[in-house]
């Protein structure tokens, strides 16, 4: 079988189910969003249990993916694979040194999680995915999950050092960490963020962590028109070191429990001098009007903005382009949104289901395409789902590199198949 092809279902489930079993006790029906991405779920012990399971599913041709809250995968699979992988059961902490500033961690343990574990040395992964405590690690890294820290903090290819996934064959394997080294001239912390289960399946990782800042504060501003949002944001983002800045709509603002017709919001952190030092600035600047929150207030607000749940309305997209052309590309797509201005990223979403899913997609799409830019649909009513492509097509160049690594890594095509971009 080549990595072009699909598995065959030769298998009944419960063939499966019996099959996998043997192997991995915790066997059964996918439940709940699980369901619209596996037919039968399977959670391995540890790490040699879920090699035996890759190795069971290449012989009898099985594709398997893997799933953490299944978000993401619900929504992309045009139906489900055979066996879902859970990773819950590989949710230890390998190895802590507060004083290097690392972590290693197995890929099943939740952010939230992992993140309880550092507080205790005012440490933290500045990574901030929707709902921490419902995203694995495996999934932050394999979905590229990120959030308004991106500004500052990066994204978790930005902190991830090292990493150990289940691929081909069944074979553990290793890349970068404590031994710095990659594998057969891949980049694996590169190849595997982003690729959504279809090379292999991480199964561990080590980031490298940094402190919590002294002070935390958010200000926002409303403004009766998006030019002048824009405008604001553009000043704060040219001539202050923001923690994170978002320009939210109107719908997204009321998500956010604001009133305001378009809404600017700027995170602040630092040292106590530093925050005020911020705070005076801003005033003096850009949104002299802004209202300012700290403590619990700011990080209750804070976590609504990082939590904005894209599956709550009828049709969403994640675009991402040059953050000079973000706020022109907002204006065409005639969407509401919820915007990372200073990264270039936003969540675009309609509250009613349109006429035709693809039509609206594809004017987003092109728009972004014509600024150099991508867009991933996220979310998408049963109804419209069938009718949009989720991923981008790239260039001809890049589809064939796909390819070409989709052979290498999983020569069996069996890691969740048929799903991601180009049908791979």
């Amino acid at each position: 079988m080549t990595a072009s092809s699909s598995p065959v279902d030769n298998l009944s489930t419960d063939e499966i189910a019996r099959r996998v079993s043997s192997i991995a006790g915790q066997v059964g029906a996918a439940q709940g969003r699980a369901a619209d991405a596996a037919k039968i779920l399977v959670e391995p012990g540890n790490a040699a249990e879920l090699a035996e399971v890759v190795r069971a599913c290449e012989t009898d041709h099985i594709a398997l993916a893997p799933l953490g809250a299944a978000r993401t995968l619900s929504q992309i699979r045009p139906q489900p694979v055979a066996l879902g992988v859970s990773l819950s059961r590989l949710a230890r902490v390998v190895a802590y040194e507060p004083e290097d500033m690392t972590i290693t961690v197995e890929a099943g343990l939740s952010v939230g999680a992992l993140n309880r574990v550092l507080a205790p040395a005012r440490q933290r992964l500045p990574v901030d995915p929707c709902d921490p405590d419902a995203t694995t690690v495996g999934a932050l890294i394999a979905a590229a999950h990120a959030g308004p820290l991106r500004l500052s903090e990066g994204t978790a290819r930005d902190l991830l050092i090292g990493l150990r996934y289940v691929g081909h064959l069944g074979r553990s394997v290793h890349g970068g960490g404590r031994v710095v080294k990659n594998v057969a001239g891949y980049d694996l912390m590169k190849v595997l963020g982003g690729s959504f289960g279809t090379l292999g399946i991480v199964t561990e990782a080590t980031f490298k962590v940094r402190p919590l800042a002294e002070r935390y504060a958010l200000a926002s501003v409303g403004f009766d028109r998006a030019e002048e949002l824009f405008a604001a944001a553009r000043e704060l983002h040219d001539s202050l070191p923001l923690a994170h800045l978002e320009g939210l709509s109107s719908a997204a603002a009321g998500a956010c429990g604001s009133p305001a017709r378009f809404l600017l919001v700027a995170g602040i952190s630092g040292s106590v001098s530093e925050v005020a030092a911020l705070r005076a600035a801003i005033t003096r600047g850009a949104a002299p009007g802004a209202a300012f929150v700290e403590g619990d207030e700011a990080l209750s607000a804070y976590a609504r903005l990082r939590d904005f749940d894209a599956s709550a309305w009828a049709l969403a997209a994640r675009i991402a382009v040059a953050p000079a052309q973000l706020s022109s590309i907002l204006a065409a797509t005639e969407a509401q949104y919820l915007a990372h201005l200073g990264s270039g990223v936003a969540t675009l979403f309609l509250v009613e289901p349109p006429a035709d899913g693809r039509v609206a997609v594809d004017r987003w799409r092109q728009a972004a395409r014509r600024a150099g830019g991508h867009l991933r649909v996220l979310h998408a009513d049963r109804s419209l789902r069938r009718s949009v492509e989720f991923f981008d097509l790239p260039n001809e160049g890049a589809l064939k590199l796909m390819h070409r690594l989709k052979a290498a890594f999983d020569p069996a095509g069996v890691f969740n198949p048929g799903c991601f971009v180009g049908g791979i």
